[in-house]
């Protein structure tokens, strides 16, 4: 059975959801560890694949446990580069990042990560559609307004992948969800590894997501489909992809630590200073 998982954060999540969606219902906000039932999760079908929003994954994690969100945060040092691929894959790991800081309710963290997003979006000539987001994201950060700060995230990387799509850049839209779905699931992994159980871990399976990923690289123009990132990270999920599917009886906690690795293995490249 396919299991739903995380992004970018991002993701993505995380923070690398290809779209918004509704939230979760009261029911399922109330549900304990024992109810929490992963196909119920929010989300939209792509493909007929489910991709996770950003904000309802932090927030179901939430649910199962009580993570310190604050030891996730991680201090940026992003590279100055001329190369869109990259400055896709950072554009999708910042956004990540934002949703962990806004977890972690540090008002500092959140505004440095918006003024990541102003620079980045800059660089890659969308800075006329994001920076309303952007400037919400600061504002509602001096209020510690958190609601409004998820929703302008979800909303930014929304409106990049948008506005790349009609710039028929589909190939860097994918590229910022990817960079958001290792940097959400490299802190997911963390924070299950410090607590692990079955049901935490469950987040984590999701091969349809990661094949996804993968057929979109293998339909990548052959100079993005090449870049040397671009080529690790494919590497690097269809690694991700054999552990998931391997998993037929649930995750052990070395296998999470595993998929953590290979997540930080390739946001260090994507960080790299080249």
């Amino acid at each position: 059975m396919n299991r739903p998982s995380l992004p970018c954060l991002f993701v993505i999540t995380a923070a690398a959801a290809l779209v918004t969606a509704g939230p979760m219902s009261a029911q399922a906000a109330s549900a304990g560890v024992q109810e929490f039932d992963p196909r119920a999760f929010p989300g939209q079908v792509v493909e007929d694949v489910v991709v996770p929003v950003p904000s309802e994954v932090f927030s179901v994690l939430d649910k199962l446990g009580e993570p310190n969100w604050r030891q996730e945060i991680r201090s940026l040092n992003l590279p100055k580069t001329p190369d869109r691929t990259k400055l896709s894959l950072l554009f999708g790991l910042v956004v990540a990042e934002g949703f962990v800081a806004v977890q972690a309710e540090d008002k500092e963290a959140v505004k440095d990560i918006g003024r990541e997003v102003i620079d980045l979006a800059t660089s890659l000539g969308l800075i006329k559609s994001v920076r309303p987001h952007a400037q919400a994201i600061l504002d509602a950060a001096d209020k510690s307004d958190w609601a409004s700060i998820r929703k302008e995230f979800d909303q930014t990387q929304k409106t990049v992948r948008d506005s790349m799509e009609q710039m028929k850049d589909a190939d860097l839209s994918q590229c910022v969800s990817m960079g958001g779905w290792l940097r959400g699931t490299a802190s997911v992994t963390s924070v299950i590894g410090k607590s692990f159980s079955a049901d935490r871990a469950e987040l984590l399976n999701q091969p349809m997501l990661v094949e996804h990923f993968i057929a979109s690289i293998s339909k990548m123009s052959k100079d993005k489909k090449d870049h040397a990132v671009v080529a690790d990270i494919s590497k690097g999920l269809k690694d991700i992809l054999a552990k998931m599917e391997g998993a037929v009886d649930g995750f052990t906690k070395d296998g999470v630590r595993e998929i953590g690795k290979t997540c930080d293995s390739l946001l260090t490249d994507i960080l790299a200073a080249k």
